[in-house]
């Protein structure tokens, strides 16, 4: 179920990115019980830092614009807040997962191709990290920039299967690293578990 929900980057918490979307996530979990997700509900939202300024998604393309020319050659933050909304209970528990972005030197050209694709406007600071205008280093969560964190969210729903009234969760390692044809050094060292060759 997706919800719509008001992203608010003029809040106090924006102070504290971390905490900032940890509520946004909150809030979307909220939302969608509120419109009728009765079983367990995860919400996640993302947010970009850089420089110290939080950046949602742009409102338009000369915003999407002035965006990739901040970002383009620097190291940026991408923090995702998770949610996880058992059912019964009327909040959600909520954490943020914050990683380290390098983006690619963007010419014009290069954010002229990246805007045809069409998807300048739904993404926090006006691009996604499947498009390879930016990276991630291999003890850093790749998937946290993607916008679902799956080790951190494994952790939390291993924790908390007996509220969600749920299985064990499968490892996320093994598949993660044959989607993406690489071997991640962060998940087994937060799992404590290495996938099977």
């Amino acid at each position: 179920m997706s919800t719509d929900t008001e992203e608010d980057l003029d809040s106090p918490l924006v102070a504290d990115p971390p905490a900032l979307a940890a509520a946004l996530a909150r809030e979307k979990a909220a939302a969608a019980r509120a419109a009728g997700a009765y079983g367990p509900v995860l919400a996640f939202d993302t947010i970009v830092v850089h420089e110290g300024r939080v950046l949602g998604k742009p409102a338009d393309i000369a915003e999407a614009y002035e965006m990739l020319r901040s970002l383009s050659g620097r190291t940026h933050y991408v923090v995702t807040g998770v949610a996880v909304l058992p059912p019964g209970l009327a909040e959600a528990e909520a954490f943020a997962v914050t990683t380290p972005v390098r983006m690619r030197k963007l010419s014009e050209a290069d954010i002229d191709v990246w805007a045809g694709c069409g998807e300048l406007l739904g993404c926090a600071g006006a691009y996604n990290v499947e498009s390879h205008l930016a990276e991630v280093d291999a003890d850093q969560c790749f998937q946290n920039v993607a916008g679902l964190p799956l080790c951190h969210l494994y952790l939390a729903l291993r924790r908390m299967r007996d509220a969600l009234g749920t299985e064990e969760p499968g490892v996320p390692i093994g598949p993660c690293d044959a989607a993406r044809n690489t071997r991640c050094e962060l998940g087994p060292r937060l799992i404590g578990e290495v996938p099977a060759e």
